[in-house]
């Protein structure tokens, strides 16, 4: 009987005994290819040498060591190696333990900027539906997941919640793409405006939509469109890139293919790609510098902020992603995976939607591909998907209510950048039968 408290308290998953490349074995001898990288977290794959020496060494040296009685060397030389790669402005790295304490992070830190700088009155975050950010409380607020939230609703903190970028669904047939994004920088620009312009602090968004929608890539001009309501209002633009950024989509940072610059981004997974707990905000010089010569310090901290072995692992990990160029391979590999994705499943009667960027892809399904209708939720289908790819081998990452919180089913995959072009196809296999066996079970009981 395990003692251990589970996600699912009425199974017990498998135990993982070791791992090496592409490849994780549990306890019973079972060999399984990973696609998507835990939770898009494994950008190196498993046991990577480099990562490993990194952190036996800092943990001869030093292990750890309090941030309110000393800085690390390592800290120190991250945040360096962050900043040097950073979108523009970028002047500092909070530098904490996973995504959701990233995102909690941020909220406070743009909540504290406009205390310091005398505008208190501001108090209010809008963010849009169908998005994630973590499930610490402030980041469940931000949050568009119905599912998520529905529970703890009733303590969490009010937030507008507006259209995710979701061109499959929600595109007019009368719009190009660049007409949608002004139309739904236009739904900001007046959300803003009904809440009084004064009163809001930030407009929260993942830049590529991540595991509740199934990577929702943004329409051309989006961001810039929103960064120009944003700047209109002296509103903060935060965005989250704890799953699509570090590499995850060609680019360092995902903004960087929309050429805009936010004034907050949070990171994680990919920085230290899962060899330790980490996670980082990047702040625009602006805010640091409202702090820095207003109250002298930010009021917030946790235990394990700046954790020396954790900054050793993401240190070695971000030299091992530009030492082997892996983001020009995730970008020419990661047209090659669409490509398969596409001639395997593109015609398939049930694949609504196959979008994404790099090695970050979601396969959207449906019961009927002429009207787009999802699923009943009751069928499982998502959750059927994992299970039959974990009977063939294939660890990727399946997902429900991708509509609206309650329907739809999509399934992510986010493999680790060492992936070769036979892992790649082996992967389109793998999921290309376990898709046909789950959806046709699914269509005959319909």
């Amino acid at each position: 009987m395990t003692r251990v408290f589970h996600r699912h308290l009425r199974s017990t998953p498998p135990v993982a005994v070791s791992a090496a490349g592409m490849r994780i074995y549990d306890a019973a001898g079972r060999s399984y290819l990973d696609a998507s990288g835990g939770a898009a977290v494994s950008s190196l794959g498993h046991g990577h040498p480099d990562v490993i020496a990194a952190m036996h060494a800092q943990i001869d040296r030093l292990p750890y060591a309090h941030t309110s009685f000393f800085t690390s060397e390592t800290a120190e030389r991250l945040a360096d190696e962050l900043i040097r790669t950073a979108p523009e402005g970028m002047s500092h790295v909070y530098l904490v333990s996973g995504g959701s304490e990233a995102v909690e992070s941020a909220l406070k830190m743009a909540r504290q900027y406009f205390v310091e700088i005398g505008q208190p009155q501001r108090t209010h975050f809008i963010a849009r539906r169908q998005s994630y950010h973590g499930n610490t409380l402030g980041a469940l607020a931000v949050g568009g997941n119905e599912w998520r939230r529905a529970p703890f609703a009733p303590i969490l903190v009010a937030a507008t919640h507006l259209a995710p970028c979701y061109p499959y669904r929600e595109q007019r047939a009368d719009e190009t793409p660049e007409q949608y994004g002004l139309r739904l920088a236009a739904e900001l620009d007046a959300a803003i405006v009904a809440q009084g312009a004064d009163s809001v602090i930030a407009f929260v968004a993942e830049t590529v939509g991540g595991a509740t929608a199934g990577v929702l890539t943004p329409v051309p001009g989006y961001f810039k469109a929103v960064r120009e309501v944003c700047d209109k209002h002296g509103v903060l633009l935060i965005l989250d890139e704890v799953m699509c950024g570090m590499g995850r989509t060609g680019t360092l940072y995902a903004s960087e293919q929309e050429d805009v610059v936010p004034d907050l981004v949070t990171i994680a997974k990919g920085l230290g790609g899962g060899y330790q707990p980490i996670g980082a905000v990047l702040a625009q010089r602006k805010i640091v510098d409202a702090m820095s010569k207003g109250s002298g310090f930010f009021q917030h901290g946790h235990t394990y902020l700046g954790h020396p072995v954790a900054c050793a692992a993401a240190l070695a990990v971000q030299n091992v992603i530009h030492r082997d160029g892996l983001l020009e391979k995730v970008r020419a590999d990661g047209r090659a995976l669409g490509a398969m994705l596409r001639v395997a499943l593109g015609g398939h009667p049930n694949v609504g939607d196959i979008r994404g960027r790099g090695f970050f892809w979601g396969i959207e399904l449906v019961a009927d591909r002429a009207s787009k209708r999802p699923f009943a939720p009751a069928l499982k289908v998502n959750a059927t998907i994992k299970k039959d790819a974990m009977a063939r081998g294939l660890l990727c990452y399946p997902f429900g209510g991708t509509v609206d919180g309650v329907h739809g089913d999509h399934v992510l995959l986010a493999p680790p950048f060492i992936a070769s072009r036979e892992d790649l196809q082996e992967i389109t296999r793998l999921l290309t039968a376990s898709i046909d066996a789950v959806t046709q079970a699914a269509s005959v009981a319909l």
